[in-house]
C-alpha cells in the first residue's frame, strides 16, 4: 500500500513557519558558545584518520595546516558535533552537510553549458536547514578574516550571504512547484550577474544591475568598501580566465595533463604521492597489479548497473585503459580516491571518471542514520536531489572489502571554482550572495520553502543572529586550528606540506 502523502494548504504551511518561531526564535542562533563537554577537535580528526590510507594522512594534515580557512574546510566533523547542540526550527531539507563556500562552483550541464551549483556531497543527509546555513556563513567569516578583511567588512560579507538565503527562500515560497524545481543559474546568468556587479563595484554605482542579477549576488553591500578601478580590472580578467579554463577542463585536457604515451598507448603518469598508477599500487595495498585490475573491472560493472539503461549502453562503448589512486581536496585526503581512464572509438576518444570512497556522513550521529545502507548511494541520491543539473555518469558501487563503498562521476567535467584567497571584500560579498541564493534553491527542492520563509521572516533578525554565530564560530575555529598545529609541532600527529 502506498504511503499517503500529506498536502497542507499554503495557509497551513505558512502558519507552521510562524509557529516554529516560538520554538526557536530567529535571533536564538546568536550567542553561541562551545559546549562544556565539547570533544577534543584533534581527537575527532584522529578518529577520522583510522580508516584512511596511512601514507596520505600526513598529506591531509599538511593541507589543513596551511591556514585557518583550509583547516575549516577539513573540519566538517568538528562542526557537525558543535551543530548538534544548536537551536533548530524543525524544518528538514536535504543537507549538503559541508556547505562551505569552496564547495560551490561551476560545472557542465548535460547540455554542455556551465551552471553554478553546490559540487560536493560527501556528507549529504536530511537534516535541519540551519546546519547548512551556518556552515556556509561561518566559512565566509573565516575566509574574510583569512583574507585580511576588516571586522566590519567580514560581518557585512557574512550577513549579505544570509540575507540572500532568506530573501531567495521567500521568492521560492511564492513560486510554482515546477518553477522551483527547474530554477538554476545558467552560464548567461552568471556572466550577466558578474557584469552587473563589476559595473558598480568601484563604490560609485553600488552594483545597480538588473533585479535578476542582484538576486544572484550582484551589487556591493551597504557599508562594504568598494573596489579600485585596478581591482575591478583584475577581477574581470580573473573571471574571464577562470571561465575559459572551466570550458577547457574536460577528458581531453585531463588526457594531456595526467597521462603519457608509451608504445602508441596512453597510460596515467606517475606523480607520487598525488597520483600513483595501478602498476605501482601493489606497494600501497599489498595486492598484485593483475588482482587490482580485476577489482577495478568488478567495481566498474557494479557501478555501471546503477545507471539508467541508455547510459549503461553509452558507457559500454568505452573500455578501461588504466587507473590510478589520486589525492583530492582537503577533507577527503586519505579516503580512497581513484581516477579511471577509458577509451571510446580510439585512443583520441578518452573519458576520465573519478571514483571516490563514500563513508558515513559526519552528520550521522548528530542526526539520524542515512536511509541508504550504501554510503555511495547516499551521496548520489542526495546530489541528485539538491542539484538542478547532475552529471549523467553519477553512480555508485560496493568495494571488494565489506566496509568499502564508492561513488563515480566524471573527472574535470568543465569544473571550476573561485580562488577564495584572492577575493577582495566586495568580490567575497558578491560570491557569498551567489552561494546563499544557490543554497536556498537547493533547500527549496527538498524542503518546505513556504514554512521556512515564514519562519525566517521579513526583517533581518535571522541574518544578524547567524552573523553573530559565525563570528563566534570563527574564533573557535582559530582556537581549534591553533590546537591542531600544536599537535603537529609536538609530534602528536604528522604532517607533510606542499603536496
Amino acid at each position: 500500500m502506498a504511503t499517503k502523502v500529506p498536502h497542507p494548504t499554503l495557509e497551513e504551511r505558512h502558519a507552521r513557519g510562524l509557529e516554529a518561531r516560538t520554538k526557536a526564535m530567529p535571533d536564538s542562533h546568536a550567542g553561541w558558545r562551545p559546549a562544556a563537554d565539547r570533544p577534543d577537535p584533534v581527537a575527532l580528526i584522529e578518529e577520522q584518520n583510522l580508516r584512511r590510507d596511512a601514507d596520505l594522512v600526513p598529506v591531509r594534515h599538511g593541507r589543513m595546516m596551511a591556514s585557518p580557512f583550509t583547516f575549516y574546510r577539513g573540519a566538517a566533523k568538528i562542526m557537525a558535533a558543535d551543530l548538534a547542540k544548536t537551536p533548530t526550527a524543525g524544518f528538514q531539507v536535504q543537507l549538503c552537510g559541508d556547505a562551505h563556500l569552496s564547495n560551490f562552483g561551476v560545472f557542465a550541464s548535460p547540455e554542455r553549458n556551465l551552471v553554478f551549483d553546490i559540487n560536493d556531497f560527501d556528507e549529504t543527509l536530511p537534516g535541519p536547514f540551519e546546519y547548512d546555513v551556518k556552515r556556509l556563513a561561518a566559512s565566509l567569516m573565516v575566509a574574510a578574516q583569512n583574507n585580511g578583511c576588516s571586522e566590519s567588512d567580514a560581518r557585512a560579507i557574512t550577513k549579505a550571504c544570509v540575507t540572500s538565503y532568506r530573501e531567495t527562500m521567500a521568492e521560492f515560497a511564492g513560486m510554482k512547484t515546477l518553477d522551483v524545481w527547474y530554477a538554476h543559474t545558467a552560464e548567461d546568468q552568471i556572466k550577466q550577474s558578474v557584469t552587473d556587479f563589476l559595473a558598480g563595484a568601484d563604490g560609485k554605482g553600488k552594483g545597480k544591475g538588473s533585479k535578476k542579477g542582484k538576486d544572484k549576488g550582484a551589487g556591493a553591500e551597504d557599508g562594504m568598501s568598494g573596489m579600485t578601478p585596478k581591482q575591478v580590472k583584475e577581477a574581470k580578467k580573473r573571471f574571464e580566465k577562470n571561465a575559459q579554463k572551466a570550458h577547457s577542463r574536460n577528458s581531453e585536457q585531463a588526457l594531456s595533463k595526467l597521462s603519457e604515451e608509451i608504445d602508441g598507448r596512453y597510460r596515467i603518469a606517475s606523480v607520487p604521492p598525488v597520483i600513483v598508477p595501478a602498476r605501482e599500487l601493489h606497494t600501497a595495498y599489498g595486492v598484485e597489479p593483475d588482482e587490482l585490475g580485476e577489482v577495478v573491472v568488478s567495481l566498474f560493472r557494479d557501478y555501471r548497473s546503477t545507471l539508467r539503461p541508455e547510459l549503461r549502453q553509452l558507457l559500454e562503448r568505452f573500455e578501461i585503459v588504466d587507473w590510478a589512486r589520486k589525492v583530492v581536496g582537503v577533507g577527503s585526503v586519505g579516503t580512497r580516491a581513484f581516477i579511471v581512464l577509458l577509451q571510446g572509438r580510439d585512443r583520441n576518444d578518452p573519458l576520465f571518471l573519478q571514483v571516490k570512497e563514500a563513508t558515513r556522513s559526519v552528520l550521522e550521529g548528530p542526526l539520524r542514520k542515512s536511509a541508504f545502507k550504501q554510503p555511495g548511494e547516499r551521496v548520489v541520491q542526495g546530489q541528485r536531489l539538491m542539484q538542478a543539473n547532475s552529471d549523467i555518469f553519477l553512480g555508485w558501487s560496493r568495494g571488494v572489502q565489506a566496509d568499502r563503498y564508492f561513488y563515480w562521476r566524471q573527472l574535470r567535467d568543465m569544473k571550476g571554482s573561485a580562488l577564495v584567497e584572492l577575493l577582495a571584500p566586495a568580490e567575497l560579498a558578491f560570491y557569498g550572495r551567489t552561494c546563499g541564493w544557490t543554497l536556498a534553491r537547493a533547500h527549496a527542492r527538498s524542503g518546505d520553502a513556504v514554512s521556512i520563509a515564514a519562519y525566517l521572516g521579513e526583517d533581518d533578525a535571522f541574518d544578524k543572529s547567524i552573523t553573530d554565530f559565525s563570528e563566534r564560530y570563527a574564533a573557535q575555529n582559530d582556537q581549534d586550528f591553533a590546537d591542531f598545529t600544536k599537535a603537529i609541532s609536538s609530534n602528536r600527529i604528522d604532517a607533510i606540506q606542499n603536496v
